[in-house]
């Protein structure tokens, strides 16, 4: 591999169990209020950082935080990683707006996130 893969860890990802009270915390944390505010999704844009808060951890079944690496070839990254020991546990999926993401396990079952912006 040649140059950095990606571009840091702009993205986390936190599952929440109570949305309302959740955004409300956040909120005060942060100093501001969300930027998309849904049932199934609230976002926070700050310092060059996007906060996320997920209901009930999503269809993706989170039970932590996920810290979401950005990345410039996700499924170059994809394949590097997993070629390194990670195995894949989301596949490469469109969320929105030309982004993708893709989850990845490593060998002591942290999950780490891949984003890409298209």
């Amino acid at each position: 591999m040649t140059g950095s893969s990606t571009q840091g860890i702009k993205t986390v990802l936190h599952p929440v169990s109570d949305l309302a009270r959740s955004k409300a915390v956040y909120a005060a944390l942060l100093g501001i209020a969300p930027q998309v505010d849904t049932a199934y999704y609230v976002g926070f844009e700050t310092e060059g950082q996007h906060i996320g808060l997920v209901p009930d951890g999503g269809p993706q079944g989170m039970t932590s935080p996920v810290a979401y690496w950005h990345v410039h070839d996700i499924e170059a990254t994809l394949a590097e990683v997993t070629a390194a020991g990670g195995t894949v546990k989301e596949a490469v999926h469109e969320v929105g707006a030309g982004r993708v993401v893709a989850t990845v396990v490593d060998p002591d079952g942290n999950v780490l996130g891949l984003l890409q912006d298209r």
